[in-house]
């Protein structure tokens, strides 16, 4: 159960020790509507979302004035239409079916959909992610795409790694910068969770996805 009076004290917390530029992402999973709008009406602005089925089911009971969506976790490629008109980022491309889909399914509403390449950074099993040495590679086949905007990067470092893979990630980050048409449109290194979103920012980060920090522990497993 989430204490409010926490939450509200974290997030005023949160906001208050980030840097001008850095943008707090909630991580929401599995926390109520009710719970978020009452963060939202704390000043959160950006909401971040792993499951499409629970954007879904949440998202016409969630205050929307001043707020943005975010896809956080993995997407499925036949999941996107569900959310294409929801999101206002896709923060885990990762693959170029993901990529294909994502542009038709915006093709269709009329929509450029903003989004990160997810950088799978400790080529670690069980996590989504492009390689570090296919990162260059993939984004130079995503420039074929009208309806999708290359936003940046973003990546789970292995635990307790941060300061070692956030240098592998600034170098592609600065590899993509270098290639791109758009340069002015790709400011984006998202990397950073509630137990080392702090070194995060230190390092360069300039989106963090915080979820316990402010809401507490939950049941993942629901």
């Amino acid at each position: 159960m989430t204490n409010i009076p926490e939450m509200l004290e974290s997030i005023k917390e949160i906001k208050n020790s980030l840097p001008e530029g850095v943008t707090l992402v909630a991580a929401t999973k599995t926390v109520p509507a009710d719970i978020i709008n009452l963060a939202i009406e704390a000043g959160l602005t950006d909401i971040g979302e792993n499951r499409p089925e629970e954007l879904c089911e949440k998202y016409p009971l969630l205050k929307k004035d001043g707020v943005r969506f975010h896809i956080i976790g993995g997407l499925q490629t036949r999941k996107v239409k569900s959310v294409i008109d929801k999101v206002d980022m896709i923060q885990s491309l990762d693959r170029p079916s993901l990529a294909k889909e994502i542009d038709k399914r915006s093709k269709e509403i009329g929509k450029i959909t903003d989004c990160l390449i997810e950088i799978n950074l400790g080529k670690e099993e069980g996590k989504s992610g492009v390689c570090p040495e296919d990162a260059l590679d993939f984004y130079l086949s995503l420039c074929e795409y009208s309806n999708i905007r290359i936003r940046g990067v973003m990546a789970v470092p292995p635990v307790g790694k941060l300061e070692e893979y956030y240098n592998i990630l600034y170098k592609i980050y600065a590899d993509i910068l270098k290639k791109s048409k758009n340069s002015d449109k790709i400011d984006i290194i998202s990397v950073g969770m509630s137990s080392d979103y702090e070194q995060a920012v230190s390092l360069g980060s300039n989106m963090v996805r915080v979820g316990s920090k402010i809401f507490g522990k939950r049941n993942y497993l629901v």
